[in-house]
């Protein structure tokens, strides 16, 4: 309970300061520019607290459903208006008023995401070095000759100081299809070109497991320990617990993680007599993996993690600074290179390159809304800029409903010098908000789909 308890807390607090810097951003934008803001709610229903600006113009609440919020304007389409206050009312304004006042709300989000980045780069940024752990054998890494101990210092020409850099670089260069030469020092201090071939990463899902399936992992080998045993799964069902070393199984050496994984992947279905150190003796376990469905391909499993030495990664651990100018600079182009990291990310979901798996909904958000501040400030700093940057493009794209959908509207207008008619624009509504509806309904079936297994 006090898990669920944080992730909707962290949830509610992301979105929270997330939604009320967009609508700050139309708010701030409206009011500098002439038009009368009627009120400026965060949530949606009923109110659970209301005051007024000195001024008595604006109403501000805050409401019961605090999954969005917004900017009501004085507007002839929507009520009647004084005669007096005509030329405050959104819908008599020129053209780039109302096309400012609109796109204000996303780069509001984009400005924040800037300011979030810069505040972690000057305090320092905490993060692993980007040094090989292993390679998994016939991948795409070790055909490109990647070896452990390599540590990458660049992905084409971009510089890649931290695991988590190198990471984003190279899905970046992935969706492209084009070879992604890396530049690494080896373990003997030499200078080396690492190429990967764009037709293999192209073939891969820049989500979830990326760096997994290319073949590299940040982690030496680990031994055969379990660490965690999933509910209800083989693993548990048949006895295991955190802390069994898996010696052997079927009568074979299981020296490492990996050599477990592939004997457990290869038998599905399959019992398996395991041999196995408990507390300094030695006892057999059989079990059978259950069936998984991976890439077209049926795989074994039996819901285990493996045990990773609390002081194994502190020798990779750092942290880097930047100067305030540098740190501008360096937050400025990674919200660049996320946004189009994103776009590209759609484009490919839009024509089947890239699974839906990607997508989330406020489940996946929640989870990864706790996990990250339970992990610390700057985690959750850092997951709030992305969420950020997620808010302002997702509301930049030209549906109807959205602030982008608003945008098209306006270059419509621009083009036939007039706006389009009402039975158009509430057309257009409920086209958006059934494909907005349609979208949340896959969100949330591929988190529930996550959640279960």
């Amino acid at each position: 309970m006090l898990e669920l308890g944080i992730k909707i807390g962290a949830f509610l607090l992301a979105i929270s300061i997330l939604v009320t810097i967009h609508e700050f951003g139309h708010y701030w934008v409206a009011r500098k520019l002439g038009v009368k803001v009627l009120r400026f709610s965060i949530g949606f229903g009923r109110a659970l607290y209301t005051w007024r600006s000195a001024n008595q113009e604006t109403e501000y609440v805050i409401a019961a459903l605090p999954l969005g919020g917004y900017v009501k304007m004085l507007d002839e389409r929507e009520d009647e208006v004084d005669a007096a206050e005509r030329h405050r009312a959104f819908n008599n304004k020129p053209l780039w008023v109302r096309s400012a006042v609109v796109v204000a709300g996303p780069l509001a989000n984009f400005l924040f995401a800037i300011f979030a980045y810069w505040c972690v780069l000057m305090v320092g940024e905490a993060g692993l070095r980007p040094e090989i752990g292993s390679v998994t054998p016939e991948s795409i890494a070790a055909q490109a000759e990647f070896a452990p101990g390599d540590i990458v210092r660049a992905v084409g020409e971009r510089e890649t100081p931290l695991w988590t850099s190198f990471w984003f670089a190279l899905i970046s260069k992935s969706l492209g299809g084009n070879d992604v030469p890396v530049q690494v020092e080896t373990a003997d201090g030499q200078a080396a070109i690492r190429t990967l071939p764009g037709e293999r990463l192209v073939e891969l899902d820049p989500g979830r497991g990326f760096l997994d399936a290319v073949g590299l992992s940040v982690i030496p080998p680990l031994p055969p320990t379990i660490g965690t045993v999933v509910p209800d799964e083989p693993a548990m069902l048949a006895g295991l617990q955190p802390g069994d070393h898996i010696l052997a199984i079927d009568g074979l050496a299981i020296d490492t993680w990996v050599d477990l994984v592939d004997a457990v992947r290869s038998a599905s279905g399959v019992e398996l007599l395991l041999e196995i150190e408990r507390d300094g003796k030695l006892i057999d376990v059989a079990l059978t993996p259950a069936s998984s469905d991976q890439d077209g391909q049926t795989i074994g499993r039996i819901g285990a993690g493996p045990a990773v030495p609390e002081a194994l990664l502190d020798p990779l651990t750092i942290k880097i600074h930047y100067g305030p100018v540098d740190a501008v600079a360096e937050s400025v182009r990674r919200v660049g290179d996320l946004s189009l990291l994103t776009l590209r990310i759609i484009g490919h979901m839009l024509i089947g390159s890239v699974s839906v798996e990607n997508l989330s909904s406020p489940i996946g958000i929640a989870d990864t809304a706790g996990k990250t501040a339970s992990y610390g400030v700057e985690p959750f700093v850092k997951f709030l800029a992305l969420l950020s940057v997620s808010l302002g493009l997702l509301n930049l794209l030209p549906i109807p409903v959205l602030d982008g959908g608003h945008l098209l509207y306006f270059a419509i207008e621009a083009v036939l010098g007039r706006p389009l008619s009402e039975q158009a624009q509430s057309l257009g509504q409920r086209l958006g908000l059934a494909l907005i509806a349609a979208l949340m309904t896959l969100a949330f079936y591929v988190d529930i789909a996550r959640l279960l297994g």
